[in-house]
């Protein structure tokens, strides 16, 4: 009986083994609580990390991550090279880069949560569509929506009037956050988003900082709400497909 179980031929060729999906980050400071993309302990499978020089959120978000492809480009290499089997990003507003990093990294490549409305489109009973809280609805472009294949009449709402979630990712960049009024602002764009929109049947948050709300979300809304990690895990399970025995 071989030694601890194991038997066959081990085959090599990556720096790290275990972790098959890399995660672009961006160079940020404020906190990544249990459930942002960039807390390690929201993953139910190990990651690999990688930050982004450079890529900070007013940047990317505000500023439409003007000069930054050929540095996403490189790190995602970096992830590739040390093992990774599919990329994705920490912020969804990289959804421009979609098509050139899926090019570039020449492995699966989902930049941005914002990838799964068509999807979640096709599960609504007619008459019904899918809504979107952002983090910035002023700087979510047409071209955002389109690389993601998200229709241009999607109706969205941001969290630009919120006290506290729009004010320490954005703006301040503050290494500490209050968590209840964080959940308040998310809570409240989507009471302004079906407010205005009372079509909506489903939820996508666009910002992969906000998962840790979302089931405060879907409890006072009712409806269901899809995020980042949502999809990354549905992205991982193709990866990794559960062994049946």
């Amino acid at each position: 009986m071989p030694i601890s179980g194991l038997e066959g031929l081990a085959r090599g060729g990556k720096a790290l083994y275990g972790a098959p999906l890399g995660i672009l980050m961006l160079e940020a400071r404020f906190p990544r609580i249990a459930g942002d993309m960039g807390n390690a302990t929201t993953w139910p499978f190990p990651v690999l990390f990688r930050v982004v020089r450079g890529a900070s959120p007013e940047r990317v978000v505000l500023k439409g991550a003007r000069g930054l492809l050929p540095d996403f480009i490189a790190a995602a290499r970096d992830l590739v090279d040390l093992g990774a089997e599919a990329i994705t990003t920490n912020c969804g507003f990289l959804s421009l880069f979609q098509r050139e990093l899926a090019a570039a990294a020449g492995v699966p490549v989902a930049t941005s949560s914002l990838l799964q409305v068509a999807w979640v489109q096709a599960t609504l009973p007619p008459g019904k569509r899918v809504g979107v809280i952002t983090v910035s609805a002023a700087t979510l472009t047409p071209a955002h929506l389109d690389a993601a294949g998200v229709p241009p009449d999607t109706p969205l709402v941001g969290t630009e009037d919120g006290r506290e979630f729009f004010r320490v990712l954005i703006l301040a960049e503050k290494q500490d956050m209050d968590i209840a009024l964080a959940r308040e602002d998310i809570v409240a764009a989507g009471r302004t988003l079906l407010a205005r929109h009372p079509e909506v049947g489903a939820i996508v948050l666009e910002c992969t900082n906000m998962p840790p709300y979302a089931a405060a979300l879907q409890a006072e809304l009712g409806l269901p709400v899809y995020d980042i990690y949502s999809m990354i895990c549905w992205f991982h399970a193709g990866l990794r497909p559960r062994a049946f025995r």
